[in-house]
């Protein structure tokens, strides 16, 4: 068994969580994980996981040794593309996470046609509203849709992204329309919980403003402030890719357009690499070609 192969399984099975996740997602059974992990720990002289039935734990050796693992895999990973930077054959394991609601309308359809463009890769899509490490977990690309804090990542604008107020005109009729941000504190405001806790964006005179906002209702999935908007129970700060198709058709209005926030820029993210992965620059491109048709969004 080669050395490099111990090495990943021994990433893998820290990733995963487990010898059975990590066995799953292999394709074998969790015995030939744990076999692969005895020889390392046995060539290495050393315990890098306590395994108990419930969980893994790393020793100190295996924390070193982890880190350093994703470090050499790295590596290896930006040296083989190198060499293949010539061909514009696309292979690997392209793993990409996005935000769940925006994921599911915008990303998943266009990842598997890419997949089906390139049959000998392999792609895994994590949709979720947290924000990933993505070197910790191993993340070849992150769609994002904010302005981007982390300076150690690697952004490329995708596309633009403005959000609206949005409510019912049922609810609108029976509670009245905010005139003024002032306004606000008359009306229930549906919230997207601690990832909004620096409140809604707008434009006041030129200058960017942050406005709490409160209510008795609060999640943090954005799809159940859509459906919660449409129901008719209060005012939702939405992105205006989901709520498109309302506005069309009057399910939903908007208020306050004269404060209406800039817009949030979409971007694909990406840990600081020399060499950019063929599978993820090519995806990339993929995305930016789609999202710069000029019917796209509408």
């Amino acid at each position: 068994m080669s050395s490099l192969k111990q090495l990943q399984t021994f990433i893998e099975v820290v990733n995963q969580g487990s010898l059975s996740a990590a066995a799953r997602a292999e394709g074998v059974v969790p015995a030939v994980i744990g076999r692969r992990l005895d020889a390392l720990e046995e060539r290495l002289g050393a315990r890098l996981l306590v395994r108990t039935t419930r969980r893994i734990t790393l020793t100190q050796e295996g924390i070193a040794f982890f880190e350093d693992g994703q470090r050499i895999l790295a590596e290896l990973e930006e040296a083989e593309a190198a060499v293949a930077s010539g061909s514009s054959r696309v292979r690997g394991h392209l793993r990409v996470t996005a935000p769940a609601g925006f994921g599911r309308r915008h990303v998943a359809p266009h990842l598997a046609t890419f997949q089906r463009a390139h049959p000998d890769l392999r792609v895994t899509l994590d949709l979720s509203d947290r924000l990933v490490d993505l070197a910790g977990e191993r993340v070849d690309c992150a769609i994002r849709i904010s302005e981007l804090a982390d300076s150690s990542l690697v952004a490329v604008r995708l596309a633009e992204n403005r959000r609206v107020v949005v409510a019912a005109p049922a609810y609108l009729a029976q509670h009245g329309i905010p005139k003024s941000l002032g306004d606000l504190a008359r009306f229930e405001c549906l919230s997207l919980g601690a990832s909004q806790s620096r409140g809604w964006t707008f434009r006041v005179d030129d200058q960017l403003v942050n406005h709490k906002v409160s209510g008795v209702l609060e999640c943090n999935d954005g799809a159940v402030l859509h459906e919660w908007a449409l129901k008719g129970y209060g005012l939702a700060w939405r992105s205006l890719w989901e709520v498109k198709d309302d506005l069309t058709d009057g399910r939903l209005v908007t208020v306050l357009d004269a404060f209406s926030s800039p817009d949030y820029p979409v971007y694909a993210v990406m840990p600081q690499r020399k060499f950019l992965p063929q599978r993820v620059r090519h995806f990339i491109d993929h995305l930016k070609q789609i999202y710069a048709q000029r019917d796209y969004w509408d």
